[in-house]
């Protein structure tokens, strides 16, 4: 979400210039609702000259900074490829996820959409009961497409625990397994940051009774982290941060207690075997 970025820039560059809002906006003789607007992101990008206007008032002189904050505006004018996937993809998630420089998660009914093959990425929007074939076909490449994050030069750090019982759903359904096993082992062996664990039937009770989870953090430590939590419909957002540290501490507590990556390959091939 180059948008968000950019306001949080807008808000820095403003504070760093020890400037109130009103003080800014009488600086540009503008309304103090549209720079309220433009550092709440909740305005449209500001245009060329509106942007020199805010690095000028602030006093931004290094050519590299206005240069670099001027590319972050065109970003910001150029729609992310989940633009044309809004109908099915439709709680935000995908923006947030988009610019993680980290991602912790535990899912204990399906395998992550990370992680998935077209094949279950399908049978997975099926079985939810709730989608027309067409439907599911975007779902898919989506699906597809955000994996290829895992991909770039500046992939995000991704950790993520497993249930076993997502692997017992799986031998359920043979005709799905095995590819997806081997997409799982192929990942877990050869993705540089990708730490997979699974977590065994036998622990038990654990800190993630709660269901599923996932941490998003951030390069920026102007962006605060955030918990998602996935529901049927919209997930749920929180990004309090004694929230943040409770639902850290339970996912910590998962992969203390999950298998080491070394033994879920070790397992997962040996599920390919069988």
């Amino acid at each position: 979400m180059e948008q968000r970025r950019l306001a949080a820039e807008l808000r820095h560059m403003r504070e760093a210039a020890a400037m109130t809002v009103e003080e800014a906006r009488a600086a540009l003789d503008w309304s103090s609702g549209r720079l309220n607007h433009m550092e709440g992101g909740r305005h449209s990008v500001p245009d060329v000259s509106a942007l020199k206007a805010l690095m000028d008032v602030y006093k931004v002189t290094d050519p590299v900074r206005r240069e670099a904050l001027l590319a972050l505006r065109r970003q910001a004018r150029t729609k992310p490829w989940w633009k044309q996937y809004e109908d099915i993809l439709d709680d935000g998630f995908i923006s947030f996820e988009a610019r993680a420089s980290k991602i912790s998660a535990f899912h204990p009914i399906v395998v992550p959409g990370l992680l998935q093959t077209p094949e279950y990425a399908a049978a997975s929007a099926r079985a939810s009961l709730a989608r027309t074939e067409a439907e599911i076909e975007r779902i898919v490449a989506a699906r597809m497409e955000r994996q290829k994050i895992l991909d770039e030069p500046d992939a995000p750090e991704f950790r993520c625990v497993i249930d076993e019982a997502v692997l017992l759903r799986l031998a359920a359904t043979p005709d799905l397994a095995q590819g997806q096993i081997r997409r799982l082992v192929d990942v877990a062996d050869s993705v540089n940051g990708v730490t997979l664990q699974v977590l065994p039937i036998g622990v038990g009770l654990h800190g993630c009774m709660h269901g599923s989870t996932v941490i998003l953090d951030y390069a920026d430590e102007r962006d605060p982290s955030v918990v998602y939590l996935e529901t049927r419909g919209h997930g749920v957002y929180l990004t309090e941060p004694s929230q943040v540290a409770d639902y850290r501490s339970a996912l910590d507590d998962v992969a203390a207690d999950a298998l080491s990556k070394a033994a879920t390959v070790e397992l997962l091939r040996n599920m390919i075997t069988d």
